[in-house]
């Protein structure tokens, strides 16, 4: 299975509803790596790093997010696969 990259930017009512925490942990469940943020404009940013079909998988509940959200929109840009994340973290602040 391939691995894959991937850059979101989620958009809507995502900040305050506690996305970052429960992207972690589906992320973690999937054995995906990388990082998600708040963003100054109200959107949330992430960086996956995983298998092809771990990472799909957490895109596709990234467009609904946890009770509470109202995602609107999610940017998706493919990069090159880096493996250079051990974990996956919740990068504090604006």
């Amino acid at each position: 299975m391939a691995k894959v990259r991937a850059h979101l930017i989620i958009e809507g009512f995502v900040q305050g509803v506690f996305f970052r925490a429960n992207t972690r942990e589906r992320a973690e469940r999937n054995s995906v790596n990388g990082w998600v943020r708040n963003r100054p404009d109200g959107t949330v940013e992430a960086v996956l790093e995983g298998e092809e079909e771990s990472v799909k998988k957490l895109i596709e509940w990234c467009h609904h997010g946890p009770p509470g959200a109202v995602v609107k929109n999610v940017n998706i840009e493919w990069q090159v696969y880096e493996g250079k994340f051990k974990n996956f973290t919740v990068i504090r602040g604006l």
